[in-house]
């Protein structure tokens, strides 16, 4: 069920018609409301701008989907890094890595501070970069993944191909579980044209 509600879309409180999901995303017994339309393969990537902690300078840089051109990229999208599933999550597309063509890459995007994912990343060794989107809502507004309730985004995968069009994109309704990691790295390869 979705309706069209007003909503805030960043720290500039500027007011925007979205849509609303209701049922869509669930942890346990909690229903949680998604804001945002659903992206879908065929469709072109919303441009997004995130964050990362550069640990050579110790700087906060920004990134948008243009900085990523050329190349097919898996957006891991999770809850939190200090939330045990999303731990697992991004350790499985570590680990899963090694089966990526050269120009595919994986990036964890969630709500954590670019210094709280550096500092997992340090302590885990994950090596794929982490982009923070806790400046503003927009990413999560823009692909369709932002909870209400939480203030953070909902567990997806999207595979970007080297022209920004969609390939893949899914949305895990339970938030207590992983994504189907086979048919995401099948669409990389896809799109990679392997």
């Amino acid at each position: 069920m979705s309706r069209k509600v007003e909503v805030e879309t960043d720290e500039t409180r500027e007011q925007a018609i979205m849509e609303e999901r209701m049922n869509e995303a669930f942890a346990g017994t909690e229903h949680l409301t998604v804001i945002g339309r659903r992206l879908h393969p065929g469709g072109t990537a919303p441009d997004f701008c995130l964050n990362y902690l550069d640990l050579v300078d110790m700087a906060v840089h920004t990134v948008r989907l243009s900085d990523l051109a050329g190349i097919v990229r898996l957006l891991s999208v999770v809850n939190s890094l200090e939330r045990p599933v999303c731990q697992v999550v991004t350790r499985r597309w570590e680990a899963l890595r090694a089966a990526l063509p050269p120009d595919a890459c994986i990036y964890t995007v969630s709500m954590d501070s670019p210094q709280v994912q550096a500092s997992w990343q340090d302590g885990t060794g994950v090596l794929h970069q982490a982009l923070s989107a806790h400046h503003s809502v927009q990413f999560g507004q823009d692909y369709g993944m932002w909870l209400r309730e939480w203030h953070l985004l909902q567990r997806a995968v999207v595979v970007i191909d080297r022209s920004d069009r969609i390939v893949y994109v899914e949305y895990v309704a339970d938030q207590m579980s992983e994504p189907d990691y086979t048919a995401a790295i099948q669409a990389v390869l896809r799109a990679a044209g392997q």
